[in-house]
């Protein structure tokens, strides 16, 4: 990492971990970034992810996030699929 980011550890559940080919990585963010910056570092470097932006649920720590939400560093991001009842 270096002064001019901040490292942020993602997790991926469901069949977002399928398309992304992964659990789960760090990726990082300018800091004072938001949860839409780190979607966006996200799709780059999973582009089979990007097209599930708009449904994507996001967690920081255990608590929802929105896309304007401030990330601090050594937050822990948690994406997955909505929820689907039956």
């Amino acid at each position: 990492m270096n002064r001019e980011s901040m490292t942020i550890t993602v997790q991926f559940w469901s069949y977002f971990r399928e398309l992304a080919g992964i659990h789960g990585g760090d990726f990082e963010v300018v800091p004072g970034g938001t949860v839409s910056d780190l979607l966006d570092a996200v799709s780059l470097r999973h582009p089979d992810l990007a097209p599930m932006r708009p449904c994507a649920l996001v967690a920081v720590g255990v608590e929802y996030a929105f896309p304007e939400q401030v990330l601090q560093p050594g937050d822990e991001v948690s994406l997955f699929p909505p929820v689907q009842g039956g």
